[in-house]
């Protein structure tokens, strides 16, 4: 029997699907387009950076979205010296968690310091956001962090 008189088929199995953000995900997203860091207070006056739908503790709603940063504090961090293709930076830098101003949550992102011995817990950084005809709503709209300047 040849080839070609074989019955074929073809099928494609797929699940499209678009997420959708939310009011308060969607709200923090229009903020980095827009050069702003918004978090969410949650029941107790404490401020969620990045925002949640829902306080964590309480699992009522969230109140307002209030900004915050932009700078702010290196809790804790590691060096990765090999850059991976999927991540922020095409050089050596650090994955920390960064405490932002007016924040009582800190929030992941890598840090440009150049070095590890530039890295310290406690370190002062500010975000370096993409130009704004660049930015889409989405968190890599903040390139990276970077030490502050003048901060020790």
């Amino acid at each position: 029997m040849a080839d070609s008189d074989v019955l074929r088929a073809p099928h494609v199995l797929e699940y499209p699907y678009s997420r959708s953000v939310g009011p308060v995900i969607g709200a923090f997203l229009t903020g980095l387009r827009d050069g702003r860091i918004l978090g969410a207070r949650g029941d107790e006056g404490a401020v969620i950076v990045p925002p949640t739908e829902y306080d964590p503790v309480s699992g009522r709603d969230v109140g307002d979205l209030v900004e915050v940063g932009p700078g702010g504090v290196v809790t804790t961090w590691a060096w990765a010296p090999t850059p991976r293709a999927d991540q922020p930076l095409d050089k050596p830098c650090a994955w920390a968690l960064v405490l932002l101003d007016g924040a009582a949550t800190a929030m992941l992102h890598v840090v440009d310091a150049g070095s590890p011995e530039a890295m310290r817990s406690g370190m002062r950084v500010t975000p370096r956001f993409r130009p704004a005809t660049e930015r889409q709503g989405h968190i890599r709209d903040i390139e990276c962090f970077v030490p502050e300047r003048g901060a020790s």
